[in-house]
C-alpha cells in the first residue's frame, strides 16, 4: 500500500467530515435568520463556513422556506449550530488535519479534552431530545425534522471522533510494546464509537436528511473501512517488514484487496478464479437441524429454466386445484444460483459476513425470544460479531465492543423500540434465541446488497387480494427487501402480508406452512394488543398445536384456557377444527425461492442456521 493511497483515503475521510460540519452550520444559520441576507458582510458562525447561503436542500417559495431541520424548535437548531462551529474551532486550533496532538501551543491538552467532552455531551443531549420526540408518533409518521436532527447530531459526533480524536498514524513497533498496545486499544475504542454513532442513526432515525442523510453515512462507512484497511496494509510486521496480504486478512479490518490482473487472458482467468475461490476454504455455518418437521402437502416445484416471465404472469390466473380464488404458492429452483451470495461471496461463511460488517463491528437490531407473540419477547441492538458468536455459533471468536451500545429493549406490546436503562438483556440461557428478522439490512449494509439481485419475477403484475380488497396497498415504486437471519429454532408465527412475496433461501433450511386467504376466519386473527394492530397475526401457535413445541409459564396458561391471544374466547374444540384446515408446506433448501401470494397465511421455522431474503412487491 503506497503512502499516497493512504493519504488519499485519509484526506477524503477528513474532507467528508469537514464538509458535513460546514453544511450544518450553513443550514442552521439560514433557518435561524428570519430575513437572511447573503452578502459578504453577513455574520458567520465560523470564518470558513462563509456567509449564509441557501443550502442545496432549501427551496425558496416566497416567504415559505422548506428545510429538513426547520420544523425543530429554534433553540435546538441553534445548539446544533454552536456545536458544529465549536468543532471547526477545535479542529483548526490543532493546525489543520495534524490532529489534536499539536494543540500544546494554543490550548493545553486538558482544556482541549474538556472542550471535546463538552461538545460530545451536548450532541448526546440533542440525539436524546430528538429520539424522545419519536414516541409521540408511529415510527413511519415521525416528522422528518426530528429524524434529521438526530442524524445531524450523530454526524457531528462522528466528526468529533474523526477530526479531534482519531489517531491516523499507522501502527509501529512490537505489538507487545505497552505504549503500542495502549494506542491500539484507544483507537479501537474510537472506531467502536464511530460505528455505534452512525449505525444508531441508521437504525433509530433512518439517517434522514437530503444533504447528508443515508448517502453521507454510507460514504463515511466506506471511507472508514478504506482508512482502516490502508493503515493495516502499511503496518510494519514484528520483523520490521511490510505486512503481507495474509497478515491483512488476519487483522480482520477488511478483506484482502483484489490482485492486479495482467493483460494475459489466461493469467486474468486464473487470477479471477483465485479471487472467487478465496472464501471456499473458510469454515461454513453448521447445517445441524435439532428438529425437522414432516412435509405433508408438498408445494409444487418448477425450475427457473422452465419459468419465463410470461409463464409466471400466467400462473397468477391459473385456477388453484381446490377451486379457491387467487394464485397458488410455488417453489422456483435455480432462480438465484448466479447470486454472489451463493457463489463468490458466500453468506454461509461467517468470515465473509464479518468482512462485510467491519470485522463484526456493525450494529444490528435483533429479536430475543422464540416468537414475537411469546411472553418475554424483546429486542435489542448488538454488534453483528456478538450476534454471530452468542446466538449463531459459539465457536466464532468475538471480542466485546469497547463502546457502550445501550441497545433498546422492548416488549412485544410496544409499537416502537423502547430505550432501556440496562445495557443488555439478562445473559442468555441454553434455550434463548435471537433473530435478525424483517430488517432492511441491505439499506444499512450496501456491500451485502451487492451480493444479491432483485429477481425479474418481481417486475410482473400480480393480482390484488383475492378475498379482501381492503388489504391491497398502494403500488410500490420498487420491491421491498428484508433480511431474516438466525439460528435453528427461529419462528415467524402464522401471519399474512399485504404484498406478494418471493422468499429466497440463501443459507440453511427452513420449514414453511401456508393456508389460503379463504381460511382467514379459521386462522383466529388477533386484534389490537397493547395499542398495536395485530390482526395480520394468528392466535394459533402451529408448533404447539402440532406438538413440536411446548410453551411454559403464562403462555402455557393462556393456551390451556383457550385464550392464546390474551383475549377471552369461549369457543370449544378450536384446536381440532384448526387441524382440519387444509394447508400446503415445504422445506426450502439453499437456492430455493418460494412464491407466497398476497393474503396467504404462513408459518416459518428455521431448521438450521438460516439466512433468507424476502422481496415484497405488488
Amino acid at each position: 500500500m503506497s503512502q499516497a493511497m493512504t493519504t488519499t483515503s485519509r484526506s477524503k475521510f477528513i474532507g467528508l467530515c469537514l464538509s458535513a460540519v460546514q453544511q450544518i452550520i450553513q443550514e442552521c444559520t439560514y433557518i435561524a435568520d428570519d430575513e437572511p441576507t447573503f452578502s459578504s458582510s453577513s455574520p458567520s458562525p465560523h470564518q470558513n463556513a462563509g456567509s449564509p447561503k441557501p443550502p442545496s436542500n432549501v427551496q425558496n417559495l416566497g416567504s415559505i422556506r422548506l428545510c429538513g431541520l426547520e420544523g425543530c424548535q429554534e433553540p435546538l437548531v441553534e445548539l446544533l449550530c454552536r456545536q458544529a462551529s465549536r468543532i471547526l474551532q477545535l479542529y483548526e486550533s490543532g493546525s489543520g488535519d495534524a490532529g489534536p496532538s499539536n494543540n500544546a501551543n494554543l490550548q493545553s491538552g486538558e482544556e482541549h479534552e474538556k472542550a471535546i467532552s463538552l461538545v460530545k455531551r451536548r450532541l448526546e443531549l440533542l440525539t436524546k431530545t430528538a429520539y424522545g420526540k419519536f414516541y409521540a408518533y408511529m415510527y413511519k409518521e415521525v416528522p422528518t425534522c426530528w429524524r434529521q436532527l438526530y442524524t445531524d447530531a450523530a454526524i457531528l459526533r462522528f466528526a468529533v471522533l474523526v477530526l479531534l480524536e482519531f489517531d491516523f498514524e499507522a501502527d509501529a513497533g512490537s505489538k507487545e510494546d505497552a505504549d503500542e498496545k495502549e494506542r491500539r486499544m484507544k483507537r479501537k475504542m474510537i472506531v467502536d464509537e464511530m460505528v455505534k454513532t452512525l449505525d444508531l442513526s441508521l437504525i433509530l432515525a433512518g439517517a434522514a436528511g437530503q444533504s447528508r442523510g443515508r448517502k453521507w453515512v454510507d460514504e463515511a462507512f466506506a471511507l472508514l473501512e478504506d482508512v482502516l484497511g490502508d493503515m493495516t496494509a502499511v503496518t510494519p510486521a514484528a520483523s520490521g517488514g511490510a505486512k503481507t496480504g495474509d497478515d491483512d486478512e488476519q487483522e480482520g479490518e477488511r478483506p484482502q484487496k483484489k490482485r492486479r490482473i495482467s493483460s494475459s487472458s489466461s493469467t486474468k482467468d486464473e487470477a479471477i478464479k483465485g479471487i472467487n475461490d478465496s472464501w471456499q476454504n473458510a469454515p461454513s455455518f453448521s447445517t445441524v437441524e435439532p428438529f425437522t418437521p414432516p412435509v405433508k402437502n408438498p408445494i409444487s416445484r418448477i425450475s427457473a429454466e422452465s419459468l419465463s416471465l410470461e409463464a409466471f404472469q400466467s400462473h397468477f390466473a391459473k385456477p388453484r386445484p381446490d377451486g379457491n380464488p387467487g394464485p397458488a404458492p410455488l417453489i422456483i429452483t435455480g432462480l438465484v444460483d448466479h447470486w454472489p451470495a451463493l457463489t463468490t461471496h458466500p453468506w454461509n461463511k461467517p468470515d465473509y459476513l464479518s468482512s462485510r460488517t467491519l470485522s463484526g463491528r456493525r450494529l444490528v437490531p435483533v429479536e430475543i425470544g422464540r416468537s414475537y407473540v411469546d411472553e418475554g419477547w424483546g429486542q435489542k441492538i448488538i454488534s453483528f460479531g456478538e450476534f454471530l458468536s452468542k446466538y449463531i455459533d459459539a465457536s466464532i471468536p468475538y471480542t466485546p465492543s469497547s463502546s457502550n451500545v445501550s441497545p433498546f429493549h422492548s416488549s412485544s406490546s410496544s409499537a416502537q423500540p423502547q430505550p432501556s436503562s440496562s445495557d443488555l438483556l439478562p445473559e442468555k440461557d441454553n434455550t434463548q434465541i435471537a433473530y435478525l428478522a424483517q430488517h432492511p439490512l441491505f439499506l444499512q449494509l450496501p456491500r451485502l446488497r451487492q451480493d444479491i439481485l432483485i429477481p425479474d419475477l418481481c417486475y410482473t403484475a400480480p393480482p390484488s387480494h383475492p378475498t379482501d380488497p381492503s388489504q391491497d396497498q398502494p403500488e410500490l415504486d420498487s420491491p421491498q427487501l428484508n433480511a431474516w437471519f438466525g439460528p435453528p429454532g427461529t419462528i415467524t408465527p402464522l401471519h399474512t402480508d399485504p404484498y406478494h412475496n418471493l422468499l429466497v433461501q440463501v443459507v440453511g433450511r427452513k420449514y414453511v406452512r401456508l393456508y389460503g386467504p379463504e381460511q382467514t376466519v379459521r386462522m383466529r386473527p388477533r386484534g389490537k394488543e397493547g395499542g398495536v394492530e395485530m390482526g395480520n397475526t394468528s392466535q394459533v401457535d402451529v408448533g404447539v398445536v402440532e406438538g413440536w413445541d411446548k410453551l411454559e409459564g403464562e403462555d402455557e396458561e393462556r393456551v390451556n384456557s383457550g385464550d392464546e391471544g390474551g383475549r377471552e374466547n369461549s369457543e370449544m374444540g378450536w384446536e381440532e377444527d384448526f387441524k382440519k384446515v387444509p394447508f400446503v408446506d415445504c422445506i426450502l433448501e439453499p437456492g430455493d425461492t418460494l412464491y407466497i401470494p398476497i393474503g396467504w397465511w404462513h408459518y416459518v421455522r428455521g431448521l438450521s442456521v438460516s439466512f433468507s431474503v424476502s422481496f415484497w412487491w405488488n
